[in-house]
């Protein structure tokens, strides 16, 4: 975002309402890839079920706990940039499974 001193404080706020909106269709319009957060939520799925095939249901509950906590967080934060249905879903689990890109 280009800053000038000298702008007025309205044309500021219009033109970084703008550049704002401009961004969020980016992101609304632009292709997931999922195959990164395909992996990383089958990495969490094999997880989970060895720490249930071993009695570790505690550590279940918080493994489980954390990953929906941390998938509707970002369900919450997709539905409040304005993006609906699968879209907002699939940036959803592409935020909170992504990371399997690293791997």
């Amino acid at each position: 975002m280009y800053f000038d001193e000298n702008e007025p404080q309205s044309v500021r706020e219009e033109r970084f309402a703008a550049e704002r909106a401009e961004a969020r269709a980016a992101r609304r319009d632009a292709p997931l890839d999922l195959w990164g957060a395909h992996v990383g939520a089958a990495i969490v799925t094999v997880a989970l079920v060895l720490l249930s095939w071993y009695g570790k249901l505690v550590a279940l509950g918080i493994v489980s706990g954390v990953f929906l906590l941390w998938f509707s967080a970002a369900l919450a934060w997709a539905y409040a940039d304005e993006d609906h249905g699968r879209h907002a879903v699939q940036r959803a689990y592409n935020v909170t499974f992504g990371w399997g890109d690293g791997i």
